[in-house]
This record gives C-alpha cells, structure tokens and sequence, in this order.
C-alpha cells in the first residue's frame, strides 16, 4: 500500500528528433572551368561575401579585353557618325537659306534633306553599337567576376557561419552549379521532433523547452517551439514539430540526436496517487481504498488529471488514507484485507 498524497505534479512529455541547421546552402560556380583555388575547408569560419574559392580566368579576362577594344571600335566609329552629321546639317541649312533666296533648285534642297536624313539614320545605328558593346563588356566583366566564387546570404542570421562539407579539391573540372563546399548557420539550431496526435493540441508556439543530447548528457540547452505542423501525417498521425534551440556557444552541432522536453502543465497542492494504484473495473477506473477501520478494499472511481510514470493526480472525489498498489487486479470491492504491520492503528 502506499498514502494518498498532496503534492505538486507537472505534465511533461519527452519527445526525440534530430538537430537541423538555422540554415544551410551549397556554393557552386555560375560557370565552369578549373577550381584553381579552394581558400576555405571544413570547420572554417566563412564570412559573409567571402572569397572561398576562384576558377582559372585566363580566358574571361581575355573576352573582357575583346569586348574593350570592340567598345573603343564602336565609339570611333559613333565620333565619326557624329562629324558627318554635323557636316549633313550645315549643309542643309546653307541650301534652305539659298532655296529661300531663289538662288537653289528644289531638288538641291532635297537633295541636301535625303543626305541629311542618312546621316542621321547612321548616327542612330552607331549609337546602338555602343550601347551594344558596353553590355557586351559588361557582360563579359560579369562572367569574369564569376570566376572568384564567394560565399553570399541575406544580412539576417549569424555573420560568421561555418563549412560543413567539401566536395572537390583544387584542379577539378567544374560544370556550372556544381557544388563546392556547404556552408551552415549554427549560431542556433532546430530540433526537429513528431508529436502524437493525443499530444498534438497541447503543443503550443512559444512554449518553453528542454533540449538534451547523448554528446552532453549532463547539460541542458534551453528552446522554444518555433513552428506546428497544421497537418498530421496519415500513415503515422504524427505532426511534425520545429523547437528553436540558441547554440552561441556552437557546441551543439546539425546531425545530433536531441531529446526535448516539453512541460504542459503544473498543478500545486493536488491529491496524487501512485500509478501502481490504478485499476479498471468494468467501464470505470479507479483505486482501492483500504478501510482500516473494517479492514476492507474499496473501489473507489476517479477522475485523473495529470499523470506521468510514478504519480497520477485526482481530481474527483478527495481521497486520504492509503491506497493498494499490488494484487489488486486479483481483488474486488469489500475484499478483506490485512495491512502490514507498519501501517495498522
């Protein structure tokens, strides 16, 4: 037997998951050629916008020359363009003042319009070789800066993240996109666990957490859940659950297995029973009351709040005294009972 208590009870759930990164993304190339030099390896410290790797660029610096003199080409030509059309003007102009003075035929003036109008026709098009070649250069230029390949992200986040993974060494040929090393931000973590569907409407955004892991298991990493699935998975009506965890300190790493604690609630002062205590009879569950004074087992229903592996709490009705917890699946209501002698007067 054991007494019915009054004391606190808290209702808390253990659910396992794994550790996700903040965030993480793979470098890869814009375009291909030889990884000349990788700058960064695994467990570096990568700042944002950092150089971590450049291909051979002998041949983009080349097109960028290319495309520099094609544009020096271009402008000689738009100078030229610009001259004869200055030239065309005037001269149109001499021979409208001479047409209006009756010393210039019609067909002079026309004349003097149609060349006029070339030179202009031709302007445009030298004008739009320029613009054409200056995109050309700086298209060129672009490509060229593709070959110094750096590590970019949006300013939220850690500005210092870390390499996780290396995929090629210097010398290999790359195809665009292909991957170069990854790159994680670990300044906080994200437990990743699967509630039930029992639990599901207990777990609330902003709840407090626990988070241990088998790599410290005598230390505990406060978290907070970040994110509820609203949809449960049908093969396993389970709901995937998203605690953020703060690492500043970067000791807990992607990849680890987590344990999280979560706490539903807690009751001060309550009437607890062991679990050992809880029996079923019929449609009804309850504990056996041992009536010292006639030496009786009674069934008593109740109704349960919170329960965890040792304690469940009644709610209704009061219960005192003591209570059997073991052989009473073998006994029924007004049973004889002899108590130990510790426990009689």
């Amino acid at each position: 037997m054991a007494p019915v208590r009054t004391e606190s009870i808290r209702d808390v759930q253990i659910f396992t998951g794994t550790l996700k990164p903040k965030a993480h993304f793979v470098v890869a190339p814009k375009i291909g050629g030889r990884l000349k030099k990788l700058l960064v390896n695994i467990g570096d410290g990568v700042k944002r916008d950092q150089m971590i790797a450049m291909l051979e660029d002998e041949e983009y610096v080349q097109e960028v020359e290319e495309s520099r003199a094609e544009l020096t080409v271009a402008r000689a030509n738009l100078e030229e363009q610009n001259s004869a059309l200055e030239s065309a003007q005037r001269e149109f102009e001499r021979s409208r003042a001479l047409r209006e003075k009756k010393i210039a035929s019609e067909s002079e003036l026309d004349t003097a319009q149609a060349q006029l109008d070339v030179m202009t026709a031709k302007q445009k098009v030298a004008m739009a070789q320029v613009a054409q070649q200056e995109a050309a250069l700086k298209a060129a230029q672009v490509r060229l800066s593709y070959t110094k390949i750096q590590a970019s992200w949006e300013e939220d986040g850690d500005d210092v993240r870390v390499v996780g993974e290396r995929f090629v060494d210097e010398g290999a040929m790359l195809t665009a996109h292909s991957p170069i090393v990854s790159v994680y931000d670990i300044s906080s973590l994200t437990a990743v666990v699967f509630v039930i569907e029992r639990d599901y409407p207990k777990i609330k955004i902003g709840q407090e957490s626990m988070v241990t892991t088998d790599a410290y298991p005598q230390q505990s990493f406060s978290g907070r859940i970040l994110r509820v699935a609203p949809v449960l998975k049908e093969t396993s009506r389970q709901a995937r659950v998203e605690i953020e965890v703060p690492n500043p300190d970067r000791l807990l790493k992607p990849g680890m297995f987590a344990r999280v604690q979560i706490e539903f609630a807690q009751h001060e002062n309550v009437t607890l029973v062991p679990v050992a205590a809880l029996a079923r009879r019929g449609d009804r569950q309850g504990v056996f009351v041992a009536d010292t004074e006639n030496m009786k087992a009674l069934f008593v229903p109740v109704t349960l709040g919170i329960m965890n592996s040792e304690s469940a709490e009644v709610i209704d009705p009061p219960l005192s005294g003591f209570v059997i917890t073991l052989g009473q699946h073998l006994i029924e209501d007004g049973a004889p009972i002899i108590l130990p002698d510790n426990q009689q007067g």
